[in-house]
């Protein structure tokens, strides 16, 4: 597996979004746990997740304990570094809500922990900003937890270019992740990829293949991703995985799976050399 870096953390250039594990349409836990353990024998030592991701009212962190319980029962499990979030909720409707308050953000941070079976989470990101709260004060609850060591690494989600300025001010240049939705259906997202190159921030694109119900569309939506593929023999998600990384080196994707064979195609991508002429075409959809 070829590697990227996250701060001071070297990980897996692919790696694994949790959320359709534990959201509407969930496989079971056998098949879940499958697809985690499958990730880690490709060689991803990347996985996200977030407080979020649940479906029901009563299981806030549901992902969390799917991703711990997978990484107690496999012997690369110490090997991972899991990125989990704070500040989105839902309260089991299906509807997602925003919660940026320092108070929460600390206090989900402690359940975090306590659901993680850690002293200390790998990489804790604010999920998204809340328009009640000023950003300034939600980044600082982020800050305070890296300095009480509650955390070890501090990134953002959902986060435009000038908040991840303040963002990196705030954390005293100690912000080391942005991940916001990049996919080809969704680039809005490259001015804030061009900013995490030149501050050499790790930027994660989630959705990276277009979304849960999405992705098996990809080539039949963008053609010259499909006709990339077959002429490499690959899957349009692979070419379309590829041509991220291809980007720049700041690039780690995070796609969601929820079957060992998504995540084994998706962790391939890392091997996929595009050339100048197949990037350019790709960048042009």
């Amino acid at each position: 597996m070829h590697t990227r870096r996250i701060g001071d953390v070297e990980v897996s250039a692919i790696g694994l979004g949790g959320m359709p594990m534990s959201i509407e349409g969930r496989p079971d836990e056998a098949r879940s746990l499958a697809t985690l353990h499958a990730a880690l024998d490709a060689g991803v030592t990347l996985i996200d997740t977030a407080d979020a991701y649940h479906r029901d009212a009563d299981e806030v962190g549901h992902n969390e304990s799917l991703i711990a319980k997978a990484l107690a029962s496999h012997d690369r499990g110490a090997d991972v570094l899991v990125a989990t979030k704070g500040g989105h909720l839902r309260p089991g409707d299906g509807s997602w809500t925003l919660d940026g308050s320092p108070r929460y953000l600390k206090e989900a941070c402690e359940a975090s922990l306590r659901r993680l079976g850690v002293e200390a989470i790998a990489l804790y990101q604010f999920h998204r900003p809340d328009p009640r709260v000023p950003y300034e004060d939600s980044v600082g609850a982020v800050r305070d937890l890296l300095d009480e060591g509650k955390i070890r690494l501090a990134g953002i989600s959902n986060a435009n270019p000038e908040q991840i300025r303040q963002a990196q001010d705030i954390l005293g240049g100690r912000l080391v992740s942005v991940q916001n939705q990049f996919s080809p259906a969704f680039r809005s997202s490259e001015p804030e990829l061009r900013l995490c190159d030149e501050l050499g921030i790790a930027f994660l694109p989630w959705s990276p293949l277009g979304g849960i119900s999405r992705a098996g569309e990809l080539g039949s939506a963008y053609a010259p991703f499909a006709r990339i593929a077959e002429e490499h023999g690959v899957s349009p998600q692979r070419v379309c995985l590829a041509w991220m990384l291809a980007k720049s080196p700041v690039v780690v994707p995070i796609p969601g799976a929820s079957r060992p064979e998504t995540i084994r195609d998706s962790v391939a991508a890392a091997d996929l050399v595009l050339t100048a002429d197949e990037i350019a075409v790709l960048d042009a959809v």
